[in-house]
């Protein structure tokens, strides 16, 4: 079929992109598709990072979309639909994960909803960080779809909050397959200067407030001397809370910090010298830092809070901690290390590595449009 693709794609970087890129070349390999992302995705002035563009050493997928949406231009949402309708496309995919691109990504579907039946990726549909008007915006934005596809149960109990009778259905979130290979353990640690007799703990991703990296580092000034942070993501905001903690409690030796965007080049070294991902996430919904630590078949230490639990429960991947409270998560990490944990999470990472594939989610898409006729 003739399938658009409305969301982000390269030239822009991050982890939406790497996902819509992953999906895209599976739907090529069988449906005429065309991606189309944005022109302008945040204006510079509101964006939090360092760039939004991919760089040199970033090995980003080239999936050639056209740019043809502006996110705060409204007449151009116009413009872009009528580029998107010449195309003449039986299926809309868009993917949403904030309310800032519900008058974009909404208004453009409305246009198309007569003609083509519209589904959504659901990354979440009540935001992380609120802000006056969130709801609004979402419920427009939702209500300009036929169906919605939900990586997580916390995702679909939000969605029927505001369409009860959703046509939704389920996927996990697939597993990231372009990272490449791990590298020895001692290799890695000798590239990030990491002494190879610690015990690695790994944070990783962009840093944000509601990820709790500040409750992760109380927990770890309460672990003993062989144990090792690795903190590595670009920084959303100020990293100078964190840094103030780590010096507080004199843990500049033992924590190695990398507060930058970590290009796709680089995230081998990173999973490769860890014995164990923490996610120690306030609020969450599903994480797509757990499929890359799965890539490296690393175990991960997930808080119980959104989907999170769910990618690692049923499977048995990793270790779940009640609440990101600081206690509870040394915890659970000083219990992951004392009872020898990894082979066993490691052994069902693999196992779940086999199901956890995009082309199962192309086909959870398609068999939904084809419920929508």
């Amino acid at each position: 079929m003739k399938i658009a693709y409305l969301s982000t794609f390269y030239p822009f970087r991050g982890g939406i992109a790497q996902f819509n890129a992953a999906l895209y070349r599976v739907f090529e390999k069988d449906h005429d598709i065309k991606a189309y992302t944005f022109f302008r995705q945040y204006p510079e002035m509101l964006f939090p990072g360092q760039t939004q563009f991919v760089i040199d050493g970033d090995t980003a997928d080239k999936v050639p979309s056209e740019r043809i949406l502006d996110s705060i231009n409204p007449l151009g949402y116009y413009r872009a639909a009528k580029k998107i309708k010449s195309f003449n496309p039986e299926l809309l995919i868009t993917k949403f994960w904030m309310p800032f691109f519900a008058p974009s990504l909404g208004t453009v579907a409305k246009q198309l909803k007569s003609d083509t039946i519209n589904i959504s990726i659901l990354d979440n549909v009540m935001p992380h960080e609120k802000r006056p008007g969130d709801l609004k915006l979402t419920k427009f934005f939702l209500n300009q779809n036929h169906g919605y596809i939900v990586m997580s149960d916390a995702v679909k109990e939000d969605l029927l909050k505001f369409i009860p009778d959703a046509k939704v259905e389920f996927h996990t979130h697939p597993l990231y397959n372009h990272f490449g290979e791990s590298i020895p353990v001692n290799q890695a640690r000798d590239i990030l200067n990491i002494p190879f007799d610690k015990k690695v703990i790994l944070f990783f991703g962009f840093i944000r407030s509601y990820k709790g990296l500040d409750v992760l580092i109380e927990a770890f000034k309460d672990l003993p001397e062989e144990y090792y942070l690795v903190i590595a993501g670009e920084v959303y905001g100020s990293f100078k809370e964190y840094q103030n903690l780590i010096d507080k409690y004199n843990l500049n030796d033992r924590v190695g910090t990398h507060i930058r965007y970590i290009s796709d080049s680089e995230v081998p070294k990173f999973f490769s010298a860890a014995d164990v991902c923490v996610l120690p996430y306030k609020t969450a919904t599903q994480s797509g830092i757990v499929g890359i630590s799965y890539h490296f078949n690393l175990p991960v230490i997930v808080t119980d809070v959104g989907g999170l639990k769910e990618m690692i429960e049923p499977h048995n991947t990793g270790v779940i901690v009640p609440e990101s409270n600081n206690e509870k998560i040394r915890d659970a990490i000083l219990n992951y290390f004392n009872a020898n944990l990894r082979e066993n999470l490691t052994n069902n990472i693999m196992k779940y590595k086999e199901m956890a594939s995009w082309e199962s989610m192309a086909k959870t898409i398609i068999n939904l449009y084809h419920k929508l006729l």
